[in-house]
């Protein structure tokens, strides 16, 4: 995209911070003399809180310190060699995944893509049989939403996909019909 305004996900909505992104080329559109009138009339209500934007740019200097980018990477690689397995069980219907986000649909069938009946909250269940294990997770709608905090060490990132696949396989997911 050539302009993105975001804001929760700067924060988590902890704090009152946005911002607005765009290319170079479209910057330099709004530059020049003030009497020129190419400024860009938008603001956010988010904007320039002094403690959020301190706490972005300490926020930014752990990235920067604790190579979080590598680490995401790294991460990315491992989570899908960990969940390739599931792309043939008969109820996962497609497993996506970006960096170190990933959503895991459900199905009733996965070759037809039937979804399970709503009623018997399939999903919910299984987030709950996860839970038990020790991992939390969250359904939206049929997909089962994975996000691994990207500081999180290898170790036990490989105890949460490890928990994550275990209990999905050993599912007990109700017969269609």
């Amino acid at each position: 995209p050539d302009i993105i305004c975001m804001a929760k996900g700067l924060s988590g909505g902890y704090l009152p911070l946005a911002a607005t992104l765009c290319r170079r080329r479209i910057a330099e559109a709004f530059e020049g003399d003030l009497d020129e009138n190419r400024t860009l009339y938008h603001g956010h209500t988010f904007t320039g809180n002094p403690l959020a934007c301190a706490a972005a740019l300490a926020s930014l200097d752990l990235f920067d310190r604790h190579d979080i980018l590598t680490r995401v990477r790294l991460h990315e690689s491992r989570i899908r060699v960990a969940l390739e397995t599931l792309r043939d069980h008969p109820h996962v219907r497609d497993v996506r995944q970006r960096g170190v986000m990933v959503g895991v649909e459900l199905a009733a069938d996965r070759a037809s893509g039937r979804p399970f009946d709503p009623a018997r909250r399939v999903p919910h269940h299984l987030c709950l049989a996860m839970r038990r294990a020790g991992l939390m997770v969250r359904p939206l709608g049929d997909v089962i939403i994975l996000m691994p905090a990207p500081a999180m060490d290898d170790t036990t990132l490989a105890d949460a996909l490890a928990i994550f696949v275990r209990t999905l396989e050993g599912f007990d997911f109700p017969s269609p019909g």
